[in-house]
């Protein structure tokens, strides 16, 4: 019986059992469901699914919904369980009585235990707070992170975190990560601030690239000229020298194979010397974490190929 009931509902909802019409009038405030042909009221007690806020624009309707928040891959359990307070206090504010607070600080045990029960688990939550820590140190933003943590759950469903360094994958696939979204981060940059070496990062970040197939985009070296230029305290006028520099490299294909960096270095000591500042290539080199000697090789090579005149 109650399943007819609900079929029945359901046409009802459809059309008018009274004319046939489909033109349904739906009152939320009231709860109504009237027919705009014959006025009859079809139902009387709709479930607004609607927010149980106001909204007096479209947009407002549309901006604001009934969800919660949305899920955080970088969040061992994504961001989908609750948890259970340490206020001791009730609604009203008033101190729980000792059975109740004994009660809910087993209550508060038992479910942190369930929510990290499994060995993967486990490591998910100490990954995810690794990353934590490298996104904070490295200033991240947010949708890079989250890539990174997706990157990381899928090297563990596959199984490539078994029998290695959980700190050496995390930074690997922050790594990969800021690659594929052009974030102006380097290896360099990433293994100075993790607790794994710098070849065990660059062993994994091979490895996962292998392992989920991923096709990384060739770095630009524009994305870095900000980040060195500010460090090397350099003028507007040097770094838009070396910006056209860096295009002309790339368009005559003089920046394939080289390191992004390094040829960020050689662009902007070229530009300081075009632009008459005062810039010594251990200045430029330092900003950009790269050795003298690359820098120096790297603006001949530049010079040449790409028929600079330059003073003495």
């Amino acid at each position: 019986m109650e399943r007819k009931d609900r079929q029945t509902v359901q046409v009802l909802k459809d059309k008018c059992p009274e004319c046939g019409n489909t033109n349904l009038v739906h009152d939320y405030e009231s709860g109504e469901t009237v027919c705009g042909s014959c006025g009859l009221v079809v139902q009387d007690q709709t479930i607004d699914s609607g927010p149980e806020w106001r909204a007096f624009t479209q947009e407002e309707k549309e901006s604001r919904s009934r969800v919660g928040t949305p899920m955080f891959y970088s969040v061992q359990d994504k961001g989908l369980s609750t948890s259970i307070g340490q206020i001791n206090r009730d609604a009203f504010g008033r101190k729980l009585p000792l059975s109740t607070r004994l009660q809910m600080w087993r209550l508060r045990k038992w479910q942190i235990r369930s929510r990290v029960h499994s060995s993967i688990d486990r490591n998910l939550a100490q990954a995810m707070t690794e990353l934590d820590r490298l996104s904070d140190q490295l200033s991240i933003p947010e949708s890079v992170k989250e890539r990174a943590a997706v990157i990381y759950r899928k090297a563990l469903d596959i199984g490539l975190v078994r029998g290695r360094s959980m700190v050496a994958i995390v930074a690997a696939s922050l790594y990969a990560a800021c690659r594929i979204t052009h974030t102006p981060r380097n290896l360099r940059e990433i293994s100075k601030v993790s607790l794994a070496g710098r070849k065990d990062v660059a062993r994994d970040y091979r490895l996962l690239l292998r392992e989920l197939d991923i096709r990384m985009p060739v770095a630009d070296p524009v994305t870095f000229l900000t980040k060195v230029a500010e460090r090397a305290a350099v003028s507007d006028q040097t770094k838009r020298l070396a910006f056209k520099i860096l295009r002309e490299a790339k368009d005559k294909r003089v920046s394939t194979g080289s390191d992004p960096m390094v040829l960020v270095a050689s662009a902007l000591y070229i530009a300081a010397i075009q632009s008459g500042e005062k810039k010594t290539q251990k200045d430029i080199a330092d900003a950009a974490g790269v050795t003298e000697v690359a820098v120096r090789n790297n603006y001949k090579a530049l010079k040449k190929r790409l028929n600079l005149e330059l003073p003495d």
